[in-house]
């Protein structure tokens, strides 16, 4: 899906620029194209697994820690 924008009697390109651009923007081709761009693959489900693993075992540490470190 191409945009034409023709340039109008008496108007400077600075103006037919700016006009072409509020066009593109105005369309959502800028906003779907820097979508794709850097989309994010999702997570299989064995890195969730050992995500939430890896967490489960820094909070086992850190609960550890701060126990050694309190005195009762």
């Amino acid at each position: 899906m191409g945009f034409e924008v023709k340039k109008q009697e008496r108007e400077t390109s600075q103006n037919l620029v700016r006009r072409f651009s509020r066009r593109i923007k105005k369309s959502g081709i800028l906003i779907g194209a820097r979508k794709a761009r850097f989309k994010k693959r999702p997570k299989s489900q064995q890195m969730k697994k050992r995500s939430a693993l890896r967490r489960e075992e820094l909070k086992k540490e850190y609960e550890r820690l701060e126990k050694l470190s309190k005195p009762k």
